[in-house]
């Protein structure tokens, strides 16, 4: 970032093509990573093992309403990123261990920035929400 733009949001401060391509959008590493950490369930499974390793049963009972294909299918996706360690240990019937990468660790401090931001406007977003209804939910001057 140039010196001028210190107070500039990275974000923000990156210059993006006007119409952006949907091919260009499909393919930032960016929206990969949002993607991955907005889904239903990625989040709050890098949340669990940011404070200690899990057995699969164990995830799956910490989280309610998640089914094993799911639970799965998650912590694969978030395993092929390099964000969570897989780890099978040879006993009969084996157990499986999952905890976070280094990699994974680091996410940790920007998803808690986003939830210290999120908690912090909740009421601003929730009164935001209820004038939206109350006046007859979306523009049409779009």
């Amino acid at each position: 970032m140039s010196g001028t733009h210190t107070d500039v949001p990275s974000v923000v401060a990156h210059e993006l093509p006007r119409p952006v391509p949907l091919d260009e959008f499909a393919a930032c590493p960016v929206g990969e990573v949002f993607r991955r950490v907005g889904d239903r369930w990625s989040m709050l499974l890098v949340i669990l093992l940011g404070r200690r390793s899990y057995r699969y049963n164990e995830l799956h009972r910490a989280i309610e309403g998640i089914s094993q294909r799911m639970l799965t299918r998650t912590l694969r996706g978030l395993e092929t990123d390099g964000l969570v360690h897989r780890e099978v240990h040879p006993t009969v019937p084996p157990s499986v261990e999952y905890s976070l990468t280094p990699l994974g660790r680091t996410l940790l401090e920007p998803l808690s920035a986003l939830a210290d931001w999120a908690v912090l406007h909740e009421p601003e977003i929730a009164k935001a929400r209820a004038e939206r209804i109350r006046g007859g939910g979306p523009s049409s001057d779009l």
